[in-house]
């Protein structure tokens, strides 16, 4: 399906977004990209949303790429004996390992890893980050600390320790169950949760041995300030800004996903921007102001795909969400502003025969007729190449691999569209033009822009480029290798 914009959009399903009617809507909506998130539902119910994107995807003969989304370590306080207990501001508050049921003054923390690695000076945030306690003294099972901001704790609620790298993997037990799982069914992306160091990826990428492509999301301080190293070793990042605002001053979080965003579209990697972009729209059929100006910076920046969690998965109005992210998107990106600003943000390198034939496309592309850029990609490394340079002109990936195809269904811009196995580069150039006129990117009148690699089906190899005619008979009649 023909999108009228360059950004992608992922759509989170769960209750609300589970049926085949749903799904498909969403998806003719502007979804193309469904999260799957490993954090609720039975294995079941995934095998079933699964296999109903695949149905649609077959039916519509449009590539749709799933992510799995893994839950990684949870840390939970325990329980208290009344349920509820009120912090006040000053008070003193004891975490430990003893497991009797919590007070005003003390509760089970069931995580020594967590004891191990703290400092006197070190801030626990609690429930969100809504209560924030100081550790002032703390051994191998306890820390005692202050409440420097009160509020009301219960029963099991969730514990962010963000000055210390935590000695845990971003895998539990739970989430290598799950990956083998989403792994055997097919899904495209794996989003790794709780990454602070490039090692964590590593465990992902071992252990998914290339079935899947390995996204790794960006919510801890550790991981912003191990960014560069986790990007070299990721094939994608999600900026979570949810947990960053928790775990970090707020006012620090805007900068630093413009930060990140751009470092990844230097490195020719997806990025997705999530959480709370359209909130207002689970209970309301409209987004506030806010809202949209969010969703608007996110696609001025520069992001590959920006993403609905709960206003898909559980909202009122999944198919709203969906349509306004879509109406958002394409009136940004017509917008005069949004060209001076992607193109003023252009800094590719060019270290490479791939580098400079991508560069020179755009160019050709930007100071002549041509309407589309049609490249021949196996690993999709040449359309993601192309897709940095955020050309003016709508990208055709042509793959014979569908695992490429889906994947690159999160990368800016690019339109995949799938073809049968090449040996000569006539055939390519004849296959790119009736790619570019069936799906209404170019009349037979009109030219494109074809890159290729010869030796043929070897990733890697971009070394081609031609500027064409769509008319099949003028391609036939002019003289090739």
């Amino acid at each position: 399906m023909r999108r009228l914009r360059n950004v992608k959009i992922v759509a989170t399903l769960g209750p609300a977004s589970e049926t085949y009617d749903m799904i498909r809507a969403l998806h003719e909506a502007g979804a193309d990209v469904f999260r799957l998130n490993m954090s609720h539902g039975s294995h079941e119910e995934i095998r079933e949303k699964h296999r109903i994107i695949r149905q649609i995807e077959k039916e519509l003969s449009s590539p749709i790429a799933i992510l799995a989304d893994l839950q990684g370590p949870k840390l939970r306080v325990g329980v208290f004996a009344n349920e509820v207990e009120e912090l006040v501001d000053g008070a003193a508050f004891r975490l430990d390992l003893n497991e009797a049921a919590g007070d005003v003054t003390r509760v089970c923390l069931p995580h020594p890893e967590i004891f191990a690695a703290l400092e006197p000076g070190s801030t626990l945030l609690v429930n969100d980050g809504k209560i924030r306690l100081r550790v002032e003294d703390c051994g191998a099972d306890f820390a005692n600390c202050v409440v420097v901001n009160g509020g009301t704790i219960s029963n099991r609620k969730g514990v962010n320790v963000p000055d210390v790298v935590l000695p845990l993997a971003a895998l539990s037990e739970k989430d290598r169950d799950d990956l083998e799982f989403v792994c055997g069914l097919g899904v495209d992306w794996l989003a790794l949760s709780f990454v602070q160091r490039p090692e964590d990826v590593h465990e992902a990428r071992e252990l998914a041995q290339g079935r899947a492509a390995i996204l790794s999301k960006i919510e801890k301080p550790a991981a912003v300030e191990a960014f560069d190293d986790i990007l070299e070793v990721s094939d994608g990042i999600m900026v979570a800004r949810g947990d960053l605002g928790v775990e970090l001053p707020v006012s620090h979080v805007p900068p630093i996903q413009k930060r990140l965003v751009r470092k990844c579209r230097f490195a020719a990697k997806p990025v997705i921007v999530a959480t709370q972009m359209l909130e207002s729209m689970i209970e309301s059929p409209m987004p506030t102001r806010a809202e949209v100006s969010d969703v608007s910076n996110a696609i001025y920046e520069g992001a590959d795909a920006i993403m609905l969690s709960a206003e898909s998965a559980a909202g009122h109005f999944p198919i709203e969400a969906v349509g306004t992210m879509n109406a958002v998107a394409e009136e940004v990106e017509s917008d005069p502003t949004y060209r001076q600003i992607i193109e003023a943000s252009r800094s590719a390198p060019r270290s490479s025969v791939a580098d400079a034939i991508v560069a020179a496309a755009r160019e050709v592309a930007e100071t002549t007729e041509v309407q589309a850029i049609c490249s021949f990609t196996e690993s999709g490394t040449t359309a993601l190449k192309i897709a940095r340079e955020r050309p003016r002109v709508p990208i055709i990936a042509m793959t014979s691999l569908r695992g490429t195809a889906r994947r690159l269904a999160l990368s800016w811009g690019t339109n995949c569209v799938m073809t049968d196995e090449l040996n000569r580069f006539k055939g390519a150039v004849v296959a790119a033009a009736r790619a570019a006129t069936s799906h209404g990117y170019a009349g037979p009148e009109d030219q494109i822009v074809v890159t290729a690699g010869l030796p043929f089906n070897v990733p890697g190899t971009t070394n081609i480029l031609r500027v064409t005619s769509c008319d099949e008979r003028l391609i036939y009649n002019t003289e090739t290798e």
